[in-house]
């Protein structure tokens, strides 16, 4: 679901903004740094420093996406040798069975996590180093073949190494921000006092590198539509498109029951969802598409 894509962004800002603030420090105190211009050499150097901050900031989240997950969701991870319950065996034994099917040769880690929202997601820096969880609203709501269906397109996004295709597009995206940041950072700096510069300057890298770290995400958030499809597909062939196709539905049903009842429009079970697609601008910023267009898809293939 749209968890994963939300921590990994949320890191990599939080990432990306703590080594600016790092570093404009530094080179306030140092020569470091005093190359940055706006022409010749300076957009050289500046261009090369983009690319190492911006792939540094996107490996750095990726290394430290699953930890973020089991911390932030409170993931509760089961130890298949350990005491379980039956409906935690049902869990890993279906995650690790449609992970052998998918070819994986490490098992990820399984968790669930206590929440009544209808979700589930998949993260970690490798396929070896992986984590599949789901919500015991999931497992409340979904009888045991949709929850077959959503785990198989979680074990998908394992499988196609979706977090590192991501991590890879982050970096390109975090580069043009630290590049383009800098140069507008330049600019504004120009418009003040010299002994104002440097405040205005720091100050300005950091806005303008969040407004364009936002801006940046419609990127993303376009291929995280875009691997929503492959993952469907990679489910119906591990589960079967019967199970992929029902838990689609099973979702759909679910979405339209809580807009029915005006008592739970704010749900935080539905505002967290973000699975049933959006309209118009805010549908640059959703990181799923529309459930009817990926039922439409799936059914169509």
């Amino acid at each position: 679901m749209g968890k994963r894509v939300l921590f990994f962004l949320l890191t990599n800002i939080l990432v990306m903004t703590t080594i600016v603030i790092v570093w404009s420090i530094i080179t306030q105190f140092t020569d470091l740094g005093r190359s940055f211009d706006l022409q010749g050499n300076g957009l050289v150097s500046l261009a090369v420093f983009s690319i190492l901050v911006g792939f540094t900031g996107s490996f750095i989240s990726l290394a430290m996406s699953r930890w973020i997950a089991k911390t932030m969701m409170k993931v509760k991870v089961l130890d298949p040798n350990g005491p379980l319950s039956s409906q935690e065996k049902n869990i890993v034994e279906k995650v690790h069975r449609l992970s052998r099917a998918a070819g994986l040769t490490h098992m990820p880690e399984v968790g669930i996590y206590n929440s009544p929202e209808v979700n589930a997601f998949a993260t970690g820096p490798s396929k070896k180093r992986s984590l599949v969880a789901v919500s015991a609203g999931l497992l409340n709501v979904m009888d045991d073949d949709a929850v077959e269906g959503v785990i198989a397109h979680e074990v998908a996004h394992v499988a196609n190494g979706d977090m590192v295709t991501m991590t890879l597009l982050q970096g390109v995206v975090n580069t043009f921000v630290v590049f383009f940041s800098r140069i507008v950072a330049i600019l504004v700096s120009r418009l003040v006092r010299s002994e104002m510069q440097w405040i205005v300057r720091f100050a300005a890298i950091i806005i303008f590198q969040i407004l364009f770290s936002i801006l940046g995400s419609i990127v993303v958030m376009s291929f995280s539509r875009y691997r929503e499809f492959h993952a469907d597909r990679g489910g119906a062939d591990l589960a079967g498109r019967d199970k992929m196709a029902h838990a689609l539905r099973s979702l759909k049903a679910h979405v339209n029951r809580a807009h029915v009842d005006s008592q739970r429009q704010d749900d935080a079970a539905i505002q967290t969802m973000k699975i049933s697609g959006k309209g118009g601008v805010a549908k640059l910023f959703s990181s799923h598409p529309d459930l009817d267009e990926r039922i439409k898809r799936l059914e169509q293939r």
